[in-house]
């Protein structure tokens, strides 16, 4: 837990990226205990305003250090980034199409919202394929909040935010280049570039290739890597006014084709091939603007706009479909010398159309009213109180609150937050969002998911030695899960249905974490113990939830000067989980993931090698990923509950240009 923030901090720990507080031009950039409590900040990401020195909000940082170690071991998209920080699970949701999504927590993974710079620029509801289409080639920093953060974010965020923050121009030209290959014949190219254009306006661009063939390990005719090809790119423009305004703007684009499933030539046990393909193209565009008024106050508006379309084939079933998002949202902020306060409007739009499945169709439209204030008692004790209403067409009003607390004296810091949330459910669930909607029953009387979330987090920092555990725990109610239809209840070729659970899940945890840096090396160590159940069938008693390991542990040494070499070993443990529609198990085997990564720099170039997965682990060595019969479904897959990729190894070079 940082005691300090960097610039990039804020972005996430607001209603989105809206940063409050002093006029920091009058303003020391640095003040401690015992001294002025406002402190002027500003976030790199988008060049918005001010904030309190010390937040009651926990966010855990991922700084650019980590992040520049993790693009040499995966160029070309963000899990396995997102994926080594403590309490963060990254869950494959497609055997097929190796789609996966960010559970926080042991939360599901649909209750993540991912932002780039503030902004659901890949969706209100992020599809989980979208987690593998992000190269993290340009990012500054990744922030991460835990627990309900729907009082901040809306109903998408009801497990949590996780906030990319993207690397901001300096005032000369810089870029880099980026090349990769694997021995599973993939290949990446991705570079980043930026320069100032003249005194207020600055600007960057990020590209990326991305190429994977496919690959059939265990020889069975089932594809455990699926082809992939894949170009990305992303200019954004920063401009700064003579009172202090800031504008930023970005766009994006990505084309994608995927395809998984049958080789060419090969059967599933039914005897007929059974492909699994997606083409994907999303574009999308936002801005903020941010605007001081007067000494003490600032005005932010922004917007964004998504829209992503599907071409999927599941067997012999087509569909084309497209998601929309849209956000616009206006807020003031203003301080005083222990509070700091913000309020403001948000409308945000969700919207599926589907050719073939028309009967999924939704329009999710919400508009919302939300506030924050943050209060420094003394010194040592902060509060943060935000809460959010939102007024939505199909499930009605919903009220978030969350509330935090900060007690930090000396070298301990101690916080506790409480929050409630809400998630609008939609046809996507894990299994579906898998095989598709075909055997799927249109929706019949569901209510929105909803969690209570707490924790608590106490850290102890002395010298290069940072130590904390942190407790906590989540209730959620009606969660929306697949039931296998009884042929006599209804009259048709459908198969499954989405309910809600009968009574709460329940997730209690702790994360315990230690760092300690001495000169060039440092040492990263994590545990993460979680008890999560939910009701049975029949409602009486509880059974564990699936995938969710009990016990996991992570280890990282990483030695490292700069402008010359890097050394790092990794080891993680992922302990026994419990499985679901799996012929061959009831539960799976613990495991290690080994890694190894080596970099050498002489002058702007960097020559790079990492081996993942050392022990060559690999579901398919035991059993076969193939059901042996279709589920109902339409999945011809278990879930994968360790890894599919085995031992792996990728190099490459890293070219950087200008300052």
């Amino acid at each position: 837990m940082l005691t300090k923030y960097s610039k990039a901090t804020f972005a996430v720990l607001l209603i989105p990226s809206v940063s409050y507080a002093s006029e920091g031009e009058h303003h020391d950039d640095h003040h401690e205990h015992g001294e002025n409590k406002i402190e002027k900040i500003q976030v790199t990401a988008s060049r918005l305003g001010r904030i309190v020195t010390k937040s009651a909000t926990r966010t855990e940082i991922i700084n650019a250090e980590e992040i520049q170690e993790k693009a040499l071991m995966r160029p070309g998209n963000i899990s396995m980034l997102v994926a080594e920080t403590g309490g963060v699970r990254v869950q494959n949701t497609s055997p097929a199409l190796g789609s996966a999504n960010i559970r926080l927590q042991s939360l599901y993974g649909r209750y993540t919202q991912l932002l780039s710079d503030g902004l659901p620029l890949y969706g209100g509801q992020t599809a989980s394929i979208g987690l593998l289409q992000i190269p993290p080639t340009d990012l500054a920093n990744v922030e991460i909040i835990k627990g309900s953060a729907s009082s901040l974010y809306g109903g998408s965020a009801l497990g949590g935010v996780i906030n990319l923050i993207s690397r901001t121009p300096s005032d000369e030209f810089e870029g880099e280049v980026l090349l990769n290959a694997t021995s599973k014949n993939g290949q990446d190219i991705t570079s980043y570039f930026s320069s100032p254009i003249n005194e207020t306006t600055s600007a960057s661009v990020t590209a990326g290739i991305h190429n994977q063939e496919q690959q059939d390990l265990d020889n069975d005719g089932w594809l455990d890597i699926a082809e992939s090809q894949r170009v990305t790119v992303r200019p954004r423009v920063y401009w700064e006014n003579e009172s202090g305004g800031n504008l930023y703007v970005t766009f994006g684009a990505m084309k994608e084709e995927r395809e998984g499933g049958t080789e060419d030539g090969a059967a599933v046990p039914d005897g007929n091939p059974f492909k699994q393909n997606q083409d994907s193209l999303r574009l999308d565009s936002g801005f903020i603007f941010d605007q001081p008024l007067g000494e003490t106050l600032t005005v932010n508006v922004r917007g964004s706009a998504m829209s992503q379309e599907h071409d999927h084939i599941n067997g012999f079933v087509e569909d084309n479909d497209t998601h929309e998002s849209y956000l616009l949202e206006s807020s003031v902020a203003g301080y005083s010398d222990n509070i700091a306060w913000l309020v403001g409007m948000a409308y945000q739009s969700e919207r599926f159309h589907s050719e073939e499945f028309s009967e999924f169709n939704y329009n999710y439209q919400v508009p919302g009213l939300f506030s924050q204030v943050d209060y420094e008692a003394s010194d040592d004790i902060s509060l943060s109180l935000s809460a959010r209403s939102d007024w939505h067409n199909e499930y009605g009003t919903q009220f978030s609150p969350r509330i935090s607390l900060l007690y930090s004296p000396e070298n301990w810091i101690v916080r506790g937050s409480y929050g409630q949330g809400f998630y609008a459910p939609t046809p996507f669930i894990e299994d579906i969002e898998d095989a598709g909607l075909s055997r799927l029953a249109p929706f019949e009387n569901i209510e929105e998911e909803l969690a209570t979330t707490a924790s608590i987090d106490i850290s102890y920092i002395v010298d290069s030695v940072e130590t904390s555990v942190t407790l906590f725990a989540s209730n959620v109610e009606n969660v929306t899960e697949l039931e296998v239809i009884n042929p006599l209840d209804i009259n048709s070729d459908k198969q499954v249905r989405i309910v809600n659970a009968i009574g709460a899940s329940e997730i209690r945890g702790a994360e315990l974490l230690l760092r300690y840096r001495w000169r060039d090396l440092k040492l990263t160590g994590s545990y993460l113990y979680t008890d999560a159940t939910k009701k049975n069938e029949t409602g009486i008693g509880r059974v564990p939830l699936t995938l969710t390991p009990k016990h996991s542990a992570g280890g990282v040494i990483m030695w490292e000067e700069h402008g010359s070499h890097l050394v790092g070993f990794e080891a993680y443990y992922t302990g026994t989980q419990y499985l679901e529609g799996n012929p061959y198990r009831d539960k799976s085997d613990a495991y290690w993931h080994l890694g190894l990564l080596g970099q050498i720099t002489v002058g702007r170039v960097s020559y790079f090698l990492n081996a993942e997965n050392l022990l060559d682990v690999r579901q398919t060595k035991n059993e076969s990923l193939l059901l042996p019969e279709q589920s109902p479904s339409g999945r011809w897959t278990t879930d994968i509950w360790s890894r599919n990729d085995g031992f792996t190894v990728n190099a490459g070079i890293r070219i950087q240009f200008g300052s």
